[in-house]
C-alpha cells in the first residue's frame, strides 16, 4: 500500500473506533511501512504533533546546498556578463539644455572640458594626494569595500540618502556610468565591476582610469582639464601644494571651490587635513609638507560666453532647484548632459530686470568720479508670482564675463532691515500680545490702530513689565533714526514711517521666537534668521536672501497662503521625466484677514510713507523700506496682486568679503531702500506689469482690537513734549537739498495739545477708516496730514544682545527704515 492508502486505513480505524486517531493507528501506520517514498518527506510521516511540520536536518541541509548552489551559478553568471567599459567610451558628453517658461531655448551647457592624458603625465604628487585623501589603502586593497556597499544598499533599500563609493577603484567604476540612478541593480552591477577591473588591470590603470574621469568643478573632468581650470598649468606641473587642494574637490566642488566665498574657510581646512593625512600616508615627507605655508588661491574662473549676462544666475538657481529636489540628480551628471531643463524665468521680465538696475545704476554711480564709495556696489533682486512661487525673474549681478560669479539673487549675510518689520505685526494680529489676554486666556490679537510710544531712546519693557536690561546690566533704551518725542501712535503710522521703538516693544509683547516660527511660515528659511531672544531682533538684524524675501512678502499679496518658490517645471534626463518638479500646493500660513491687513498698512507706506516712489507705478502697490546701521545695506520689497519683487542694494569688496557702508553712495550722504531699490522696483514694475491689468488689494476685512500699550492715555488729551536737543538727525534734514522730494516725518508741538496722527484736527481726506476712539479725531481720518520720511537707518549690524543706550549712543544689532 501507499502511503496515501495507509493514511486513509487509519483514518477508516480510526472513525470506526469513533474517536480521533490515537497513538495506536499512527503506530500502526508506521509498523505498516512508509510505502512508496516521496521526493521531498513533507510534511513528515509516521510524525505527529508539532515535530511533524518540523523539518529535517537532512532537509534543511538539502535546501540550503540547493540555494547556495544557485547564488553561486547566479554570481557567476553576472560576473561572467558584466563587461567593462572602456575608457574612451566614457566621454560621450551630451548638453543640457534650459529653457524659457514659453520652452524657447535659454543655453545650452555641454562643452566639458577633458583631455585624457597618461598617468605619467599627472604630477606624482597630485596620485599621491588623492590616495592619502581618498582610499589609502589603494595599493594593496581588493578594490571593494564591504560595509560601504552594505551600507549603501541599506540606504536605498529604506528610501534614504545614498552615500559615495568607498574605494578609488568603487569611485572609478562609478565614473564609468553615464547613468547615476541609485538603484540596487546599478550598486550590484557596480560590485561586479569592480571585482572584474580588480582583476583584471593593474592599479596603475584603475588610477589612471580614475584622475581622467572624475569631476573636479568648474566644468573639468580629469586632473588636466582641472589643472588648466584652476591653476592653468599641465597636470604633470602641478606642485604638491596645488595637488593638494585639487584632490580636496573629489569630496564635493561645489562645497569646497575655494572661489566661492562660503566655500573658502573649508576648502582651507580640508587642504591641511589632506597635506597631514599624506606625511601620515608616507607620501609625502615632514620637509615637504612644511613648504606649503600658503593656501594655493586658484585663479579665477573662465567666464563662457553663452553665460553671460544673467544666464549663468539663471542657470544657477535652476540647478540648485534641481539638486535639491532630486537627490540623483547632482552637479556632476548635469555637467555629463543630456537633461532637458524647463524654467519658469520670463525672458522679457530678466530683461527688463536688468535693464533697471543698469539704468539706475548708470544714472547714480561713477567709479571713476567717486572710486572710493561707487566701487563694489552690489544689487541682488528677484521677482516671483504670490500664491504661484515662479520665479520669473531674478537679478544676480554685473555677469560672470566681468568676474561677478556669486549669485546675488540668493545671496546670504546682507541684513535686511525694517523690511522685517511687516513679520511681527502680522504675528501680532495673528497670534496676539502677551500683555493682554482674551475670555479663554490667550493672548489677545491686536489691530494696526493699536497705539505704541515711539520716543527716541524709550525704555523697552518684558511682557511681566520688567526691564529689558543691556550686556552692561543697565536698562536697554531703543533709538529712532532721529531723536523726536514722537508720543503714542499707531502701528500703522509706526510702520508707515519705519519707527523702532513701537515694532522692538511689540516684538517683546509677542514674543521673539513666535515671530520667528510666522516668518518660517511665510516662507523665510529658519537658518537665515537672527537669535530671535535679542531685542533688535525685529528691526532686520536676520541675512535673508532676496528670493525668501520675496516669497514671505508673497504670502501677504496671496492673502496668506505661502508658495514655495520654484524656477524649474519639469526635468527630462536622457529623455525620460523625473517627478517632483513644477508648482507645488500652496499652504495657509495666515488667515486671510490678517494677511490684508497687513498688505493695507503696507500700501500706506507705500501711498504715503517712506515708499512714495512707487506712486509713479500707477496702480495699488503695498511694501517696505529697510536700511541697515552705519548704512550698509538697503532694500525694498513691494507688490502687486499679481507679481512680488524684492530689491537688495550693498557694497562688498570682493577681496575681503566684508560688507561696507553706503554712505557717499552716488554722491549722497546716505542710501536708503526708498531711493535707489525703490527706483529700481519701480521701473522693473512698469514693463513686467505693462501687459497686464490694474487689480487692487482685497478689501481687509476686520482682525483684532485695538490693545495700546502700556501707558498710552486712555484718551486724547495727551502732549507729546519735545526738547530743543531732541531736534532730528537725519541725514535729510542735514541736507535738505539733496533729497527736496522727501518730506519728513511729523513733529510734535509743545502745548498744542495734540499728538500729530494721534489727536490733531482733521485737513486732509480720509484714506482709512480703523476703529474710532475717544479722541478728539481719529487716526488716519481726521487727523492733520504726516509728510512723508525718509527711508532712515537706526541699528548696527550685530545681531548679538541689546546694548543699553541709556547714554544716548546708537541700539545695538538693529536695523531699521
Amino acid at each position: 500500500m501507499t502511503r496515501a492508502e495507509l493514511r486513509k486505513a487509519a483514518q477508516k480505524k480510526g472513525k470506526g473506533g469513533g474517536g480521533r486517531r490515537g497513538p495506536a493507528a499512527a503506530s500502526a501506520a508506521a509498523a505498516a511501512g512508509p510505502g512508496k517514498k516521496r521526493f521531498i518527506d513533507y510534511p513528515r510521516f509516521g510524525k505527529t504533533g508539532v515535530r511533524r511540520w518540523l523539518p529535517s536536518w537532512k532537509l534543511v541541509f538539502s535546501v540550503f546546498l540547493l540555494f547556495f548552489a544557485m547564488g553561486v551559478g547566479g554570481v557567476f553568471y553576472l560576473y561572467q556578463t558584466t563587461e567593462v567599459p572602456n575608457l574612451k567610451d566614457l566621454v560621450n558628453n551630451q548638453n543640457t539644455i534650459y529653457y524659457w517658461a514659453d520652452n524657447t531655448e535659454m543655453t545650452r551647457k555641454g562643452e566639458t572640458n577633458r583631455q585624457i592624458v597618461e598617468l605619467s603625465d599627472i604630477n606624482p604628487t597630485l596620485q599621491n594626494a588623492v590616495i592619502s585623501a581618498e582610499n589609502e589603502t589603494f595599493r594593496t586593497d581588493s578594490g571593494i569595500d564591504p560595509k560601504g556597499m552594505l551600507r549603501a544598499v541599506y540606504n536605498m533599500a529604506k528610501g534614504g540618502e545614498t552615500q559615495g563609493a568607498s574605494t578609488i577603484t568603487q569611485q572609478y567604476v562609478k565614473n564609468a556610468y553615464l547613468s547615476q540612478e541609485q538603484t540596487i541593480s546599478r550598486k550590484m552591477k557596480e560590485f561586479f565591476i569592480t571585482l572584474k577591473i580588480n582583476q583584471q588591470k593593474s592599479k596603475d590603470d584603475i588610477l589612471k582610469g580614475y584622475l581622467n574621469t572624475s569631476w573636479f568643478g568648474r566644468n573639468a573632468n580629469g586632473a588636466q582639464a582641472a589643472a588648466q581650470a584652476y591653476y592653468g598649468v599641465n597636470a604633470k606641473d602641478l606642485n604638491l601644494c596645488q595637488s593638494a587642494m585639487l584632490a580636496g574637490l573629489l569630496k564635493g566642488a561645489n562645497y569646497y571651490d575655494p572661489s566661492k566665498p562660503a566655500n573658502h574657510d573649508r576648502a582651507v581646512e580640508r587642504w591641511k587635513w589632506i597635506l597631514d593625512r599624506m606625511v601620515i600616508t608616507h607620501n609625502a615627507t615632514p620637509e615637504e609638507r612644511a613648504k606649503c605655508t600658503t593656501f594655493p588661491e586658484p585663479i579665477a574662473p573662465k567666464a563662457s560666453s553663452n553665460m553671460n549676462g544673467e544666464i549663468s544666475y539663471l542657470v544657477d538657481t535652476a540647478n540648485q532647484y534641481v539638486m535639491s529636489t532630486d537627490k540623483s540628480i547632482t552637479q556632476q551628471v548635469i555637467d555629463k548632459g543630456g537633461l532637458k531643463i524647463y524654467t519658469t524665468f520670463e525672458k522679457d521680465k530678466v530683461d527688463a530686470l536688468k535693464k533697471a538696475v543698469d539704468d539706475v545704476k548708470g544714472e547714480n554711480l561713477d567709479p571713476q568720479k567717486r572710486p572710493n564709495n561707487d566701487t563694489f556696489v552690489q544689487f541682488g533682486a528677484a521677482s516671483i508670482r504670490p500664491g504661484d512661487g515662479a520665479m520669473v525673474a531674478i537679478y544676480g549681478g554685473d555677469g560672470v564675463e566681468n568676474g561677478h560669479f556669486d549669485n546675488n539673487a540668493n545671496a546670504g549675510g546682507v541684513q535686511v532691515g525694517s523690511t522685517f518689520k511687516p513679520f511681527v505685526l502680522a504675528t501680532a494680529m495673528q497670534t496676539g500680545v502677551q500683555t493682554a489676554k482674551d475670555s479663554d486666556g490667550k493672548p489677545k490679537r491686536i489691530s494696526a490702530d493699536s497705539r505704541y510710544l515711539a520716543d527716541d531712546m524709550s525704555e523697552i519693557r518684558k511682557p511681566d513689565g520688567s526691564l529689558v536690561i543691556g550686556d552692561d546690566g543697565k536698562p536697554y533704551r531703543q533709538k529712532n533714526e532721529d531723536a523726536g518725542k514722537r508720543g503714542y501712535v499707531t502701528l500703522r503710522q509706526a510702520m508707515q514711517y519705519s519707527y523702532n521703538v513701537p515694532f522692538v516693544q511689540l516684538n517683546q509683547d509677542v514674543g521673539g521666537p513666535a515671530v520667528a516660527d510666522m516668518a518660517v511660515q511665510m516662507g523665510i528659511k529658519r537658518e537665515s534668521l537672527a537669535d530671535p531672544k535679542t531685542a533688535t531682533f525685529p528691526l532686520g538684524t536676520s541675512t535673508i536672501s532676496p528670493i525668501r524675501m520675496a516669497t514671505g512678502y508673497g504670502t501677504l499679496a496671496a492673502s496668506g497662503k505661502e508658495a514655495e518658490p520654484y524656477s524649474v517645471t519639469k526635468v527630462e534626463v536622457d529623455g525620460k521625466e523625473r517627478p517632483g518638479f513644477g508648482k507645488k500646493d500652496p499652504k495657509v500660513a495666515l488667515e486671510p484677514a490678517v494677511a490684508d491687513n497687513v498688505t493695507d498698512v503696507l500700501v500706506n507706506v507705500a501711498k504715503n510713507g517712506t515708499g512714495t516712489k512707487t506712486n509713479t507705478l500707477g496702480r495699488p502697490v503695498a511694501g517696505k523700506t529697510g536700511t541697515t546701521d552705519q548704512n550698509k545695506s538697503a532694500w525694498w520689497v513691494g507688490y502687486t496682486p499679481q507679481l512680488v519683487t524684492s530689491v537688495a542694494m550693498w557694497r562688498e569688496d570682493p577681496n575681503k568679503h566684508d560688507r561696507e557702508s553706503l554712505n557717499g553712495t552716488g554722491g549722497k550722504e546716505s542710501i536708503h531702500g526708498g531711493d535707489i531699490p525703490t527706483d529700481i522696483f519701480t521701473r522693473y514694475m512698469k514693463a513686467a506689469l505693462a501687459n497686464e491689468k490694474k487689480m487692487d488689494f482685497p478689501t481687509p476685512q476686520p482682525v483684532g482690537t485695538e490693545v495700546d500699550s502700556s501707558g498710552a492715555p486712555s484718551t486724547a488729551t495727551a502732549t507729546a513734549t519735545q526738547t530743543p536737543s531732541s531736534a532730528p538727525t537725519t541725514a535729510e534734514t542735514q541736507q535738505p537739498t539733496q533729497q527736496p522730494n522727501q518730506p519728513q516725518p511729523p513733529q510734535p508741538t509743545q502745548g498744542s495739545g495734540c499728538v500729530p496722527g494721534v489727536d490733531c484736527p482733521p485737513t486732509q481726506p480720509p484714506t482709512h477708516t480703523p476703529k474710532p476712539t475717544a479722541s478728539s479725531c481719529i487716526p488716519l481720518v481726521n487727523c492733520p496730514p504726516n509728510p512723508t520720511p525718509s527711508d532712515t537707518s537706526g541699528g548696527s549690524t550685530k545681531p548679538g544682545k541689546p546694548t543699553p543706550s541709556s547714554t544716548g549712543g546708537p541700539q545695538a544689532g538693529g536695523a531699521a527704515g
